[in-house]
């Protein structure tokens, strides 16, 4: 069965898109830490992170450094944090947050609420500092 993230890949699920490659795939996260909360994600599936082959490990980490430098020209932030759990969807994916303090990066805490215009605004402004 297609994990959630492989249906976002296929546009069976919307996303806010920040960036897009052949190969990989960046979007807001719906539930984020921080305004600007960011995944990136290898359009093929695999589960974990340390089974990619060296060469998609490798470009995913390229890929979402790009990301990582168009969201901090966006948000206003201290840092970008990276974080890769890997519990949550059974998909390779990097979290890209904005954090201020350690606490920010906090997966625990409660997620910070943006509508849905919010949402589409800080895609639409990160996609235009990526490009």
């Amino acid at each position: 069965m297609a994990s959630l993230f492989t249906k976002i890949v296929q546009g069976a699920i919307p996303c806010y898109k920040v960036a897009e490659t052949d190969h990989f795939l960046a979007f807001l996260d719906i539930n984020p830490r921080k305004k600007g909360h960011t995944l990136v994600i290898p359009k093929k599936e695999v589960d974990y992170i340390f089974d990619l082959d060296d060469d998609t490990y490798m470009a995913l980490m390229a890929f979402a450094r790009k990301v990582a430098k168009a969201v901090e020209q966006v948000v206003d932030c201290k840092r970008i944090a990276i974080a890769v759990i890997g519990l949550e969807v059974p998909h390779t994916h990097v979290h890209l947050v904005p954090i201020d303090e350690i606490g920010d990066l906090n997966f625990e805490r409660a997620a910070v609420e943006l509508s849905t215009e919010e949402l589409m605004q800080l895609a639409s402004k990160i996609s235009a500092a990526f490009e």
